[in-house]
C-alpha cells in the first residue's frame, strides 16, 4: 500500500466493538438508552441545583459542573458511534477525530480535576467547618474551576497538536470506537517516541496528582471524622462525602481497568470495551449516586418534578 502521509489521509475508520452485523441493532438500542439516561440524569441534577437555593452552595456549584461534563464527554463520543452504526459507516474525517480527540480529552481532565476540587471542598467543610464559608468563597470557587479548565486545555491542545505532526503509512483503521490518543499514536509509521513520553507524563502528573491529593483530603477527612465523640456526629460527617467517595472509586476503579485492559498484548477491543466504563457508564451512574444517597438533591428534584407538574 501506497504510504501517505498524515496531511493526505482526509479519514480514519472506527472500527467499534463488533463488525459483526446482527450484532449492531443491539449495540444500538444498548448506547441509545444509555445516552439518553446518561443526559436526562445529568440535566435533571443541574435543574435541581439551579432551581433550588439552599443548592447554591460550593459542594452543589461543582457537582452542577460534573454534571454538565458528564453530559458534554458522552455527548463527544457517542452520537458519532450511533450515526455510524445506523449508517453503516464505520469513517470519521480527519478533522473530525482530531476534534473528537481533543474535546475527550479536555473534558477527561476536567472530570478528574472536579471531583479533585470537590474533595478538596469536602475537606475544609469537615476538618475547617467554622471557616468553610471565608476558604470556600465565590471568588475561590470560581478560580478552580478556571485553574482546570485552563490545564485541561492546555493539555489537551499539546496532545492533539502532536498527533498532528504524526504520518501514517497505511489506511487507519482504530480498533475503538472513538479517536483516542494511545490507539492513534500506536497506528503511527512515524517514530512516536516523543508522543508516548508526552502522553504518559502527562497521564502521570494529571492523574497522578489528583488522586494523591483526593487520597490526601480523605486521610484528614478520615482522621476528622474519628474525633468526633458521638457516633450520630461521624455517621453525619460520613454522610456529606460518601456520595463522593463513591462517584470517586467508580471513577479511578474503571480508568484502572482501561490502563490495564490497555497495557496487556493483543488488547485493543477490550480497551474499547472496558473504555465503555468511563465514557459512558461513569456518566450515567453519577446522577443516581447523587440523588440516592443525598437527601438535598432528592428534596430539591422532588421540588423541581412537583413544580413542573402544578405549572
Amino acid at each position: 500500500m501506497v504510504s501517505r502521509n498524515l496531511t493526505h489521509v482526509s479519514e480514519f475508520l472506527l472500527l467499534g466493538f463488533s463488525e459483526e452485523p446482527e450484532l449492531q441493532p443491539l449495540i444500538f438500542g444498548l448506547f441509545l438508552s444509555m445516552y439518553l439516561i446518561t443526559v436526562f440524569g445529568n440535566v435533571l441534577i443541574i435543574l435541581a441545583v439551579s432551581s433550588d437555593p439552599h443548592l447554591h452552595t460550593p459542594m452543589y456549584f461543582f457537582l452542577s459542573n460534573l454534571s454538565f461534563v458528564d453530559i458534554c464527554i458522552t455527548s463527544t463520543v457517542i452520537p458519532k458511534m450511533l450515526w455510524n452504526i445506523q449508517t453503516q459507516s464505520q469513517v470519521i474525517s480527519h478533522e473530525g477525530c482530531m476534534i473528537q480527540m481533543y474535546f475527550f480529552m479536555l473534558l477527561a481532565g476536567l472530570d478528574d480535576f472536579l471531583l479533585t476540587v470537590m474533595a478538596y471542598d469536602r475537606f475544609v467543610a469537615i476538618c475547617h467547618p467554622l471557616h468553610y464559608t471565608v476558604i470556600m468563597n465565590p471568588h475561590r470557587c470560581g478560580t478552580l474551576l478556571l485553574v482546570s479548565w485552563i490545564i485541561s486545555v492546555l493539555h489537551s491542545l499539546l496532545e492533539t497538536l502532536m498527533v498532528l505532526t504524526m504520518s501514517f503509512c497505511r489506511e487507519v483503521k482504530i480498533p475503538h470506537y472513538f479517536c483516542e490518543l494511545k490507539q492513534l499514536i500506536q497506528l503511527a509509521c512515524s517514530s512516536n517516541f516523543l508522543n508516548e513520553l508526552v502522553m504518559n507524563f502527562g497521564a502521570g502528573i494529571l492523574g497522578g496528582v489528583p488522586l494523591a491529593g483526593i487520597l490526601y483530603t480523605y486521610c484528614k477527612i478520615a482522621s476528622s471524622i474519628c474525633r468526633i465523640s458521638s457516633a450520630q456526629g461521624k455517621c453525619k460527617a460520613f454522610s456529606t462525602c460518601a456520595s463522593h467517595l463513591s462517584v470517586v472509586s467508580l471513577f479511578y476503579c474503571t480508568c484502572l481497568g482501561v490502563y490495564l485492559s490497555s497495557a496487556a498484548p493483543h488488547s485493543s477491543h477490550s480497551s474499547a470495551t472496558a473504555s465503555v466504563m468511563y465514557t459512558v457508564v461513569t456518566p450515567m451512574l453519577n446522577p443516581f449516586i447523587y440523588s440516592l444517597r443525598n437527601k438535598d438533591i432528592k428534596r430539591a428534584l422532588t421540588a423541581f418534578i412537583l413544580s413542573l407538574e402544578s405549572g
